[in-house]
């Protein structure tokens, strides 16, 4: 397939000068006359490079550019500005919105024809690392959804088993039962990450019972911290508010973050998840009264202070103080996700004497 070259420029002869001097290359040239309509071929067919003068009427090559590299569809596309201004203020310019390479006029041919190349080498480079990085987490996609089956295979012998097996056991059972649990939760982190479109979650609103959500929540978790000897506790307030929020990553968020409490916790813990709405009872960290606030306090080893924003990095792997466990980070990076695709903000503090405070305001 030929490499596509758009050729932006109002002057007709600058045009055809530009396709003469390309005309030996093996390229399909595409030309538009202004930056609008530019534009609008852009919509139907993204070149692998574009050559535009940077004097044009109504709008200009600088700002041409900065549209074009604020579009994720082609900011990916090399720009090489075409311009008789050779001060370094427009220099400096052209490389502010988002210039690759420039071109001065009059324009020469063995000039022009080794800096397309470079601009075809760079986007060749960038479409194989693409298509790699698309790859790869096809893979990874792929692998996770095959680790299910066999890990649905194991709780369903769990629960087989739980009829069989005298008390000794089942604790051992219970274990297994809670490791493979966490495990799945990782799973669907992974997927639920993976469906992520421009950096954002699609979320699918409905009102919610915050107060039935943290429940189900807390039941869910209260077999393995009384495992573990762990008071699992709830804090709501009487009057319940149903809140905008996608039921199924919020539950999510409430998983993780109270599942960590649990693991991170020592035998004879205490851990809290507190509810609040409009601010009552909690003070928000910037100062505003948030819609909804939500809080999981463990008395766990905590996090150190450096640590309190790369613990919500994806992939980071933070010491806790506990040789046993090591904190990895997609979980809370999850958490951070679908907080902020709520417009909303996650932190964490210190719990006095021991353990950490995770904290939701939205």
């Amino acid at each position: 397939m030929k490499p596509k070259i758009l050729i932006i420029d109002d002057e007709p002869y600058a045009r055809q000068a530009i396709e003469m001097l390309l005309m030996k290359e093996a390229y399909e040239l595409f030309f538009a006359e202004d930056a609008h309509e530019a534009l609008a071929q852009l919509d139907d067919e993204i070149p692998d490079v574009i050559l535009s003068d940077v004097m044009m009427p109504n709008m200009d090559g600088f700002e041409l550019c900065q549209r074009i590299k604020r579009n994720p569809k082609w900011s990916h596309v090399p720009i090489i500005l075409v311009t008789a201004l050779d001060s370094k203020q427009d220099l400096a310019r052209g490389l502010e919105a988002g210039a690759d390479d420039f071109l001065h006029k009059p324009i020469n041919g063995l000039e022009l024809r080794a800096r397309v190349r470079s601009m075809l080498r760079i986007k060749l480079r960038h479409d194989e690392l693409q298509a790699a990085l698309q790859m790869r987490q096809d893979l990874a996609n792929m692998i996770v959804h095959d680790i299910r089956s066999p890990l649905s295979t194991i709780l369903i012998y769990c629960d087989l088993l739980e009829a069989e097996l005298d008390g000794g056991s089942m604790q051992t059972l219970e274990t297994i039962r809670g490791e493979a649990n966490r495990l799945s939760s990782f799973l669907t982190d992974m997927l639920m990450m993976a469906k992520m479109e421009h950096g954002r979650l699609m979320l699918s609103q409905s009102l919610v019972d915050v107060n039935e959500l943290a429940t189900a929540v807390c039941n869910s978790y209260e077999p393995i911290a009384r495992l573990k000897e762990i008071d699992l506790a709830l804090d709501l307030p009487e009057e319940t508010k149903k809140i905008s929020l996608d039921a199924n990553l919020w539950r999510r968020v409430l998983d993780n973050l109270v599942s960590n409490a649990v693991k991170f916790s020592p035998t004879g813990g205490n851990i809290t998840l507190r509810v609040r709405y409009d601010g009552s009872g909690v003070a928000s960290s910037n100062g505003s009264s948030p819609h909804l606030n939500v809080q999981v306090i463990d008395e766990g080893p905590g996090i150190a202070p450096e640590h309190y924003e790369t613990i919500f990095d994806k992939f980071k792997i933070v010491a806790t103080g506990r040789r046993d466990v090591k904190q990895v980070g997609l979980g809370l990076a999850f958490c951070k996700m679908v907080v902020e695709a709520h417009n909303g903000r996650i932190s964490v503090d210190a719990n006095q004497p021991r353990g950490s405070i995770f904290t939701v305001e939205i």
